[in-house]
């Protein structure tokens, strides 16, 4: 249920904020989605770094799974995430669009962005980014924490916003008009709640060495969209320090939100005493009662030892 309602949530969000350029378009400026943006990212990579890595490693280790985690593996399932969607940017399905759409904000139409991409494939492109934030989520609840897939859930869902509003603001500005703006954000928008949803029917109760390198795998998306969208601002040298203050900014307040979390114990790893991921906590368990049962016994020999006389038939003296 819990799952049933972030998926909600999150197309609510996606559609809300790309759906504001058709009601409010000269408020939503150039500068204003720059700052949302750098906003989110400090989000997301303040929920790869800690909560996303460090709960992947937690996996692996307590997980009790049927084979033993290699540190090294898990690392490579975290650079898969970001070489994956490095490649997808190369074949221009990613996020570089995504701030060549703030050009639109500027009110002054479209004939001043030249971009070469239709806004059917932009959006397309957004959703398959939208992919990887709903594989993550979907981990992030297989893990069986509800506070860390919820924190998780909130950086995914403060990164749609300006996403949401820089894919509204884009389409808005192609032709086709609004019917063709809505079905384009009606593709980004479910995206996530999809992928959310699969994959946490296909990790629920999985072992923790395919759990594990999912989560770090999320993780390496996760690190390659925050930086990816932030870099075009920190590079322009009008507006560099004003996106790194943003970025830090959010970032610090996550990270002091988190650490608070922490210390009250909301964050503990606690989730593998319930969850059986591989069988791991049932094999312990087995032996546990093996152990009782090994240990019932000796006593009992033990007892009949000495408490029952013993009667010799050997030759007398």
């Amino acid at each position: 249920m819990e799952t049933l309602y972030l998926a909600l949530l999150i197309v609510a969000v996606s559609l809300g904020a790309g759906l504001l350029p058709q009601v409010f378009a000269r408020r939503v400026t150039s500068q204003g989605l720059s700052d949302l943006t750098g906003y989110a990212s400090g989000f997301l990579l303040v929920s790869a770094f800690v909560l996303v890595v460090p709960e992947g490693f937690h996996v692996a280790v307590a997980g009790g799974g049927t084979l033993d985690p290699d540190p090294v593996a898990l690392g490579l399932a975290a650079l898969a995430g970001f070489i994956v969607m490095l490649v997808l940017e190369g074949l221009g399905i990613g996020h570089a669009v995504h701030e060549e759409h703030h050009d639109h904000a500027t009110g002054h139409g479209h004939e001043h962005v030249h971009h070469p991409y239709s806004g059917g494939f932009v959006a397309i492109g957004l959703s398959v980014h939208a992919l990887a934030d709903g594989i993550a989520i979907g981990a992030a609840a297989a893990s069986g924490e509800t506070s860390f897939s919820l924190l998780v859930a909130f950086a995914v869902v403060v990164h749609r916003v300006p996403a949401a509003l820089s894919l509204g603001v884009f389409l808005l500005h192609q032709p086709g008009g609004r019917r063709a703006a809505v079905s384009g954000l009606l593709l980004f928008a479910l995206a996530t709640p999809v992928a959310l949803v699969l994959s946490y029917l296909v990790l629920d109760g999985a072992d923790s060495s395919v759990l594990a390198p999912v989560l770090l795998f999320s993780a390496g998306t996760f690190v390659y969209v925050a930086t990816v969208d932030t870099l075009p601002a920190i590079h322009n040298p009008d507006v560099g320090r004003r996106a790194v203050r943003n970025v830090l900014s959010s970032a610090v307040a996550f990270s002091i939100v988190l650490v608070l979390l922490n210390s009250a114990g909301v964050l503990e790893h606690g989730h593998q005493e319930g969850t059986d991921h591989g069988g791991g906590l049932h094999l312990e368990e087995e032996h546990h009662d093996d152990g009782l049962h090994l240990e019932e016994e000796h006593h009992d020999d033990a007892g009949a030892m000495t408490g029952t006389p013993l009667t010799g038939t050997g030759p007398s003296r």
